[in-house]
């Protein structure tokens, strides 16, 4: 196992080459100039290049490059142009929100979306089937803002049960955390259980049908068994791919769901540093979620090593 893993972590490093250079240099290709955006329309001529001596925007491509990469060995993703924290304790502060929130978006859609992928699986064609065919559409069809609208007109305009908006850190109260976030957690849930249910229920068709099973049923083995331990595991690697991909979407694409809620998240500090032209903001976070992907692809590899270790030697 450990040098699969070792050859899996070898693959990674020319891929993160390849993004910290177009991360970079896609950056460059913003229209506007940062100097001028930070010092206002009407900054004297000395005031702008002050501000491009300060944060070296003056000077050639690659010498700038040299230094963001030399700074990301020694973790510093550099300072935002608008509020002159680091880049580094502005995702400190803003991931953990994101992280949590898409973590329990990501049970709420395990839950949903494996549990009707197996009952719509074993009653392919009957009534249970098109109920959760029908529950899979509709989480995916519905935008999710909409769907978080509708959220707070019931919840929390309604029948008052929920906030309508707003974060409360995990330290404040395990509780009222909950309650802030049970709202947006189940409308991006929603969205990919939809995506998974469809997955598992394909996948649970096709091994439904091997020889193995039917061998699992014919040892008097209770449906259970044979559904949770044979079949399951055998139809778990797609499972497992898609959910890998879709935490790191649930990661980068929060934006709209953090705005209807109010959340203060890696979305929303994503799309402000987009508008304010906060280079480093934005390279910082671009990185960051890239890597998050790479990680998310090496553990889906791990867990397919697990479930199969014939893919550890064929690796």
């Amino acid at each position: 196992m450990l040098g699969f893993l070792l050859r899996r972590i070898c693959l990674m490093l020319p891929t993160i080459f390849f993004v910290s250079v177009i991360v970079f240099s896609l950056q460059q290709l913003l229209p506007g100039d940062p100097a001028l955006t930070l010092a206002g329309d009407e900054a004297s001529p000395a005031v702008v290049a002050e501000i491009r001596a300060k944060y070296h925007l003056d000077d050639p491509l690659l010498v700038r490059y040299g230094k963001w990469v030399a700074g990301i060995a020694h973790g510093d993703l550099g300072i935002s142009l608008r509020t002159q924290q680091t880049v580094v304790e502005l995702l400190k502060q803003k991931i953990p929100v994101t992280l949590e929130l898409a973590t329990l978006a990501m049970i709420v859609a395990l839950t949903f979306g494996i549990s009707l992928g197996i009952l719509a699986a074993i009653s392919r064609g009957g009534p249970l089937d098109y109920a959760a065919r029908c529950v899979a559409l509709f989480g995916i069809s519905m935008p999710a803002f909409w769907l978080g609208i509708l959220f707070i007109l019931l919840f929390a305009v309604k029948w008052r049960v929920l906030p309508a908006s707003g974060y409360v850190p995990l330290t404040e109260g395990l509780l009222d955390n909950l309650r802030s976030m049970i709202m947006p957690a189940t409308v991006l849930g929603l969205a990919v259980s939809g995506v998974i249910m469809r997955h598992t229920r394909s996948a649970m068709l096709q091994v439904l049908s091997n020889d193995y099973v039917r061998t699992a049923r014919a040892k008097g083995l209770t449906e259970m068994t044979v559904i949770l331990v044979h079949a399951l595991r055998n139809a778990a690697l797609p499972i497992i791919t898609l959910g890998a991909l879709e935490f790191g979407q649930l990661l980068s694409g929060t934006v709209l769901t953090e705005t209807v809620f109010s959340m203060p998240g890696f979305g929303k500090l994503v799309v402000d540093a987009v508008f304010n032209r906060d280079y480093a903001v934005v390279q910082g976070a671009v990185l960051c979620t890239a890597l998050v992907f790479l990680l998310l692809n090496l553990f889906a590899d791990v867990a397919y090593a697990v479930v199969n270790p014939r893919l550890r030697v064929q690796s």
